[in-house]
């Protein structure tokens, strides 16, 4: 499998020792970079490359996913997923890895290197890589809605709405919808 990775300052060392772990593996791994250390690096360039490099990949048929690294990894998920076609998401435990490829179908996982070690963070990794999507209708549904959301904005109706327009919460709730 080819696998994407970016980083920023605080997930150089992690991005280098996991290139190292997937390569013993077998996957080709391609480095979005940095490839120097520079505590005001902006991460996004490097994580949208390889967010764009993962949606590319697999457009042509090339079983590709991707891994950013941040601090908490937060702000490399956000960069991420404004690619279309990329589903990213925050990784921080086996089940969060396996969820998101099971029922999300998720491309690119978001690690916070300051938050895990690396031995926990590969583990993540691995288990991520190793899940297949399940395929089950209503996780393909609702990865369905998500992307044509993406392409027009387009919404289904919200069913609470009714005729009468959006849900307004209730009197005594605290929330007076005449008063703006």
């Amino acid at each position: 499998m080819r696998i994407h990775i970016a980083t920023d300052h605080a997930g150089l060392d992690f991005s280098t020792q996991l290139q190292h772990h997937l390569a013993a593996q077998g996957h080709e791994v391609i480095d979005h970079g940095p490839v120097d250390y520079d505590a005001l690096d902006d991460y996004p360039a490097f994580c949208i490359r390889a967010a764009q490099a993962v949606v590319r990949d697999q457009e042509d048929g090339i079983e590709a996913l991707g891994v950013v690294f941040g601090g908490s990894g937060n702000g490399e998920q956000i960069a991420a997923n404004k690619v279309r076609g990329v589903r990213a998401a925050l990784v921080w435990s086996i089940a969060t890895a396996e969820l998101a490829r099971e029922h999300n179908d998720a491309n690119v996982i978001a690690i916070g290197a300051r938050q895990h070690t690396f031995d926990e963070a590969s583990a993540f990794i691995d288990r991520f890589v190793a899940t297949p999507f399940s395929g089950e209708e209503r996780h393909s549904r609702r990865i369905a809605q998500i992307a044509a959301f993406e392409i027009d904005g387009a919404l289904e109706p919200d069913p609470r709405a009714g005729a009468a327009g959006p849900a307004v919460l209730a009197d005594g709730d605290g929330f007076d919808p005449e008063a703006g």
